[in-house]
């Protein structure tokens, strides 16, 4: 789903690969294919990302859920808040906080609206 994910925002994300006046010159063959991989490119380290994230709060939910004994909003908004804060952590611990804060609303909101 990461991958599936990653293309669809390359395609959003995209720009350009490098902008080569020599590519400008070329044909269209030849411009769609380095269009190609440059989306390929991109659509992989997004997907790796995703990746990395969905690991990151499934596994810290599944842990917390296992060691609550409970299924509730508390476990997402936990999950949340760790995902946030671990991502924000190279930026310093006001990222961190701020990174923790908005996951965890994320992560509530969204599992507020899947359990209703």
């Amino acid at each position: 789903m990461g991958a599936a994910f990653g293309l669809f925002m390359s395609s959003f994300e995209f720009s350009g690969p490098s902008m080569d006046p020599k590519l400008l010159e070329q044909s269209t063959k030849v411009q769609m294919k380095a269009i190609a991989k440059d989306m390929g490119s991109r659509s992989m380290s997004m997907g790796k990302n995703f990746a990395v994230v969905g690991a990151i709060y499934s596994g810290t939910e599944c842990c917390i859920e296992s060691y609550r004994a409970k299924n509730d909003l508390g476990n997402s908004v936990a999950a949340g808040c760790f995902t946030g804060g671990v991502l924000a952590a190279r930026a310093g611990p006001q990222a961190a906080a701020f990174g923790c804060a908005g996951f965890a609303a994320f992560s509530a909101a969204i599992d507020y609206y899947m359990r209703s």
